[in-house]
């Protein structure tokens, strides 16, 4: 397992290379957050590539040898896990290949490009990307760095959650959102061994409740379909290791429709001018929507995740 060491090794590795977001107080407001009074956003839609995914990509690259880099990194993305692998590549300059699910928006695939991976479209969701990112790793030679369930991608996401108490460690309750459950995995991890007594809350979408119905059933399973615009939080599958770190760490999943998801963007915008994707804005729909209910006294702190224009279409 992932331990507060390992997180801390990796903060300190990923310092030149990605930068520290600002934990921002959002008083005072037009229009309250639910329930919360007193709310703290981590802007990692600020980050290098606009989402935390560069922190667990880059660290990767750093445990890597020179003769692994230099084959060439592969992956397979809904689009963010993408670009922060791209980054990574630009920054060892290597030869990077990035797999994209058909729902992944063709500006990222764009960006892809700018940052000079390859982008291939294979298959309709991140799972099918990932078996043809697999095969490529094995057929072309190339390292694949897994989105979501490799040890040094999970503590390089875990530097957000170090960040987040270091910047106020007398926070209640943390809002994370879902995807495979990397970054909730590594977030997590650091939280509760900072303070055992913070709350951590995941969000996924209602169309594609990968962790929640995996914890319902007790063991990892494979949803039929995904039904979310929110295509960077809908793999089918997460994996053992997201699993087994969330079922220890977090202590409830929420689901929010892709209409709250919407408003959410939508009250960042108005309310902070921030640029947030479907995403990025989950943690926040979880509290916008009542589904997650919290006292006036109560600090909490929500992740936005990835920056965007989706949210406001």
């Amino acid at each position: 397992m992932i331990t507060l060491d390992d997180i801390r090794q990796a903060h300190e590795r990923l310092k030149p290379f990605v930068r520290r977001t600002p934990l921002l107080a959002t008083h005072p407001v037009k229009v309250p957050a639910g329930s919360a009074k007193q709310l703290y956003l981590k802007l990692e839609n600020m980050q290098i590539t606009g989402s935390f995914k560069a922190r667990g990509a880059v660290n990767c690259l750093l445990t890597l040898t020179p003769e692994q880099a230099a084959r060439g990194l592969v992956t397979a993305s809904g689009g963010n896990h993408g670009q922060g692998v791209a980054y990574a590549g630009w920054l060892a300059k290597v030869p990077t290949t990035i797999y994209l699910s058909g729902n992944t928006p063709k500006e990222k695939a764009h960006k892809l490009e700018q940052w000079g991976a390859r982008a291939i479209f294979e298959g309709e969701v991140w799972d099918d990307a990932n078996r043809a990112a697999l095969a490529a790793a094995e057929r072309e030679g190339m390292l694949y760095v897994h989105a979501f369930a490799d040890p040094a991608v999970i503590a390089g996401q875990g530097t957000v959650g170090l960040e987040i108490l270091q910047d106020n460690p007398d926070l209640d309750v943390l809002l994370v959102a879902i995807g495979g459950g990397g970054l909730i995995a590594g977030v997590s991890t650091a939280a509760k061994a900072i303070k055992s007594t913070i709350k951590v809350i995941g969000i996924e979408p209602v169309g594609a409740p990968t962790l929640y119905e995996s914890l319902r059933q007790g063991h990892v399973v494979e949803l039929p379909e995904i039904h979310t615009r929110a295509g960077t939080l809908a793999p089918r599958q997460s994996a053992e290791i997201n699993f087994e770190i969330i079922k220890r760490n977090v202590d409830e999943i929420v689901l929010v429709s892709d209409e709250e998801m919407l408003e959410a963007a939508r009250w960042l915008w108005d309310e902070l001018a921030i640029a947030a994707e479907l995403s990025g804005a989950a943690a926040l729909a979880a509290l916008l929507s009542g589904k997650v209910q919290v006292s006036e006294t109560q600090k909490v702190g929500v992740l936005v995740c990835g920056a965007g224009t989706d949210g406001l279409k």
